[in-house]
């Protein structure tokens, strides 16, 4: 039975509206990038490269908004810890744990360029598959592809985030990362900024629908971790299979401490 008092339940069926309100608030949002701004932003900038430069840059602005929104209405708060270190990096790797919906858009809501790896699935979104696909975003598909495309953008300076669960954390099973994070960190040799979030109480979970928000009102804490470096590995590993099977472990005991 719920010990709820009167104002706690009025607080939560605020945010359940809220919520809602911020989730259409995005479907439009997106749906106004795609067909009026993005299109407007390719017209007047032919250069590929400085489209997508423009186009992250513009994401970066509306993520913003939109997080700033959801802190006002109520719906969540968080905060960023070492948030200048992550705004500075450069020719690197972004490595995150995954465990709420928007975790994507609090990271590329601080950065204007921010290259990232989808899933296929992303791409088949009707609200988002405009907004990858004009950033330039990088789809998971064909692994050699993969590298070749992952490394091309690192080696133009740029920064590329990755949650290497591949998906959002399941709470009642043991995280298991896919190595391509380390693949990349290694074949492309740059170092590795790893990004630590935490959600509590849990919300927008993989188990979770939208609506199902917690009592409290809940906090993201997005704590930018030093970098691993990959120096190290290339030394003691001649084959960059073995360095990022190694590397890859040691990114898991770094993502999840207690239950590596």
């Amino acid at each position: 039975m719920s010990t709820l008092s009167i104002a706690q339940r009025l607080n939560k069926s605020w945010r359940i509206i809220a919520t809602a309100g911020c989730f259409s608030l995005f479907g439009l949002g997106a749906l106004l990038l795609t067909f009026m701004i993005f299109p407007l932003i390719s017209l007047l900038t032919p250069n590929h490269q400085q489209r997508e430069i423009k186009v992250q840059s513009t994401i970066q602005r509306t993520f913003n908004f939109f997080c700033r929104t959801m802190r006002f209405l109520k719906v969540i708060d968080y905060r960023f810890d070492n948030l200048i270190a992550l705004k500075e990096d450069k020719h690197s790797l972004i490595v995150a744990n995954h465990p709420s919906l928007i975790d994507y858009v609090l990271i590329a809501s601080q950065l204007p360029q921010c290259d990232c790896l989808v899933k296929a699935s992303i791409w088949r979104n009707p609200f988002i598959k405009g907004i990858v696909k004009a950033a330039g975003y990088i789809p998971n598909r064909d692994p050699e592809s993969l590298l070749e495309s992952c490394n091309q953008r690192l080696q133009q300076g740029n920064v590329l985030l990755i949650f290497p669960e591949g998906t959002r954390t399941t709470a009642a099973k043991t995280p298991k990362l896919q190595r391509g994070a380390a693949q990349i960190a290694i074949r492309s040799q740059v170092n590795i900024r790893v990004v630590h979030i935490t959600v509590s109480p849990s919300f927008l979970t993989k188990e979770q629908k939208w609506y199902q928000v917690p009592d409290k009102k809940p906090f993201f804490l997005i704590e930018i971790k030093n970098k691993i470096s990959i120096e190290s590995y290339l030394k003691e590993h001649s084959s960059p299979t073995t360095a990022a099977r190694q590397l890859n472990k040691h990114l898991a005991s770094t993502l999840f401490p207690t239950d590596v």
